[in-house]
């Protein structure tokens, strides 16, 4: 087998990892259907035993003294132990279609990047399956903490729609790069890019999450998806870290050495091209994300929907300026 098809097959191993992401997300939408069914169980009999505590205090008084008492109000039947082992089993199962999806993408990329003998992320499609693996990375370390697995749930579906958007309409047969690409600087400058793409995707789940978290507190809901999420405090600071790892290497990646690589190339540092000035507005909208934690303490929603107007800005940068833009990055683009 030669290269070419090394580098063409590893679209049928992305395909085959987009669906372990989907199976991944079933089994952890089981596992909170059945959380949510218990919490609604428990609503509902905490709204019984005060109606029955009410009613046996009226009965009470009304009793002789040396009549027996009735069974204990709030108790729990055996099936509430069976449901937990339930959701702890799909919960289990999803934790590990994720992790084995995550191995098969990893397999996916690195035969693309062995195929085409180069680095795995010269065009829409490898950028795609390679960012979605480092979010998926992240995502599985966070998977350890109880945080980290609520928010895997939605983790999965974004990653799904990623790679599987990647394996279809964003294809491109395997071949080799523009002159401008043949340079080490795509594996610095494009690979920070990846890495802080896949940070703020993560960080952009968190943000959302975070939101609804938070409204469904103040609106002091017990039950539905927002009491669901863990702490909005918990997701807030998460969010933050998150972004504080990005900033930075989106800062060193595509505009420190973006710059340099494209005064080599071009013979200027900066000529307002497409993909440059968005991603100074990119770098802008989280600085002024981080700023605003910093000094004026945001936190919480406000905070949160900045973090969601940066990430915004990154999604356009990547398909917007990618696809309806003609400049000298036209060859990331379909």
């Amino acid at each position: 087998m030669d290269l070419d098809a090394v580098a063409e097959w590893s679209r049928y191993v992305v395909v085959v990892a987009t669906l372990g992401y989907l199976a991944s997300w079933l089994a952890f939408c089981a596992e909170a259907g059945i959380h949510s069914r218990r919490r609604r169980a428990v609503t509902t009999a905490a709204a019984s035993d005060r109606e029955l505590v009410g009613v046996a205090s009226s009965a009470a008084a009304d009793a002789p003294a040396d009549s027996p008492a009735g069974p204990p109000a709030g108790a729990s039947g055996p099936g509430d132990a069976e449901l937990v082992q339930r959701a702890d089993r799909l919960g289990g199962i999803g934790r590990g279609l994720f992790g084995l999806a995550t191995l098969v993408l990893a397999v996916g990329v690195t035969m693309r990047g062995l195929g085409t003998e180069r680095a795995p992320w010269a065009n829409m499609y490898e950028f795609s399956i390679t960012g979605a693996l480092v979010a998926s990375i992240v995502f599985l370390v966070l998977a350890r903490t109880v945080v980290g697995r609520v928010v895997a749930v939605w983790a999965v579906l974004l990653i799904f729609m990623t790679v599987g958007l990647a394996a279809t309409f964003l294809y491109v047969s395997p071949g080799p790069v523009q002159p401008a690409l043949q340079s080490y600087w795509l594996i610095i400058h494009v690979g920070c890019a990846v890495i802080a793409f896949g940070l703020f995707t993560v960080g952009a789940v968190v943000s959302a999450l975070q939101i609804v978290s938070e409204r469904a507190a103040d609106r002091g809901r017990t039950t539905g998806f927002g009491a669901s999420l863990p702490d909005s405090v918990a997701l807030d600071r998460l969010g933050y870290r998150l972004t504080a790892i990005a900033f930075p290497i989106w800062t060193f990646g595509p505009l420190i050495l973006g710059a340099i690589w494209a005064e080599v190339s071009w013979g200027r540092y900066w000529g307002w091209d497409p993909k440059e000035v968005w991603a100074l507005i990119t770098w802008l909208a989280y600085a002024a994300y981080l700023h605003a934690r910093a000094t004026a303490g945001w936190k919480g929603s406000k905070a949160s929907v900045v973090a969601l107007v940066g990430y915004g800005t990154v999604l356009f940068s990547y398909f917007g300026v990618n696809i309806l833009f003609n400049g000298l990055h036209s060859y990331g683009g379909l």
